[in-house]
């Protein structure tokens, strides 16, 4: 049975002070011709959920945010940024009005567009003397962009919304040959799919297990709370 605690469904007499809340990030882009715009934000919420039910206390789960930067996706109709400069006001600001009332604050993250905004915002608030730190969603082998993995991830937790028939592949490159053709150009320069893997061999099952790994390393990096020169919580350190 779920322990977590959705900020969305409370009320304000019912809210414990100095708790500890989980901030799911996403986006609204588009992930090719066979899944949602919203696929960052469900994952990223996704794995906040879980990671509550696994922490004690457990900790309060607040309402996703589903604007990201998604820049490097404006060519797709559909796609909706806020940018780097927008979004890096919410966070801050965010986490001010958190501090208010609430501890220490994680921001869960589902887009990787928005790793150099939570850098500066969070790299901020922690010069501001608050104890908020953030974690990505991250699946170790995985691919770019609405291939494989980010296909198995919706068929385990939303399948009636993922379209196989309409899927394809697009550039199967590593990120890292992309990224400066994507930085410079976008990704509809790259795939005008808009795909960058191969959603071929998905399942729900391979979901599964990819979110089960994002759950426990969130969790993970949470319980040891060591955070880099970025804001960001790493794993513990094995003795």
């Amino acid at each position: 049975m779920a322990v977590r605690r959705a900020l969305g469904d409370m009320v304000w007499p019912a809210v414990p002070s100095g708790e500890l809340v989980l901030v799911p990030v996403g986006s609204t882009e588009q992930h090719g011709p066979h899944l949602p715009f919203d696929t960052d934000t469900t994952v990223a919420h996704a794995v906040a959920r879980r990671a509550a039910d696994a922490l004690p206390g457990p900790p309060l789960v607040a309402p996703p945010l589903a604007y990201g930067a998604s820049g490097e996706h404006a060519d797709f109709p559909g796609t909706v940024s806020i940018g780097h400069e927008a979004l890096r006001a919410v966070l801050v600001e965010l986490t001010r009005s958190l501090a208010l009332w609430a501890g220490r604050v994680v921001f869960v993250n589902g887009h990787g567009g928005n790793t150099a905004t939570l850098v500066a915002a969070v790299g901020l608030l922690r010069t501001e003397g608050h104890d908020v730190a953030w974690t990505g969603c991250e699946t170790p082998g995985g691919d770019a962009h609405a291939g494989r993995t980010e296909t198995s991830l919706m068929l385990h937790l939303a399948p009636e919304r993922v379209r196989l028939d309409a899927a394809v592949a697009g550039d199967t490159s590593p990120l890292a040959v992309l990224l400066p053709e994507l930085m410079a150009r976008g990704v509809r320069a790259v795939s005008p799919s808009g795909v960058l893997g191969d959603p071929a061999g998905a399942s729900a099952e391979e979901g599964r297990r990819a979110l089960d790994v994002m759950v426990s390393a969130t969790v993970r990096r949470i319980t040891a709370w060591n955070a880099d020169a970025r804001g960001r919580l790493a794993e513990a350190e094995r003795r």
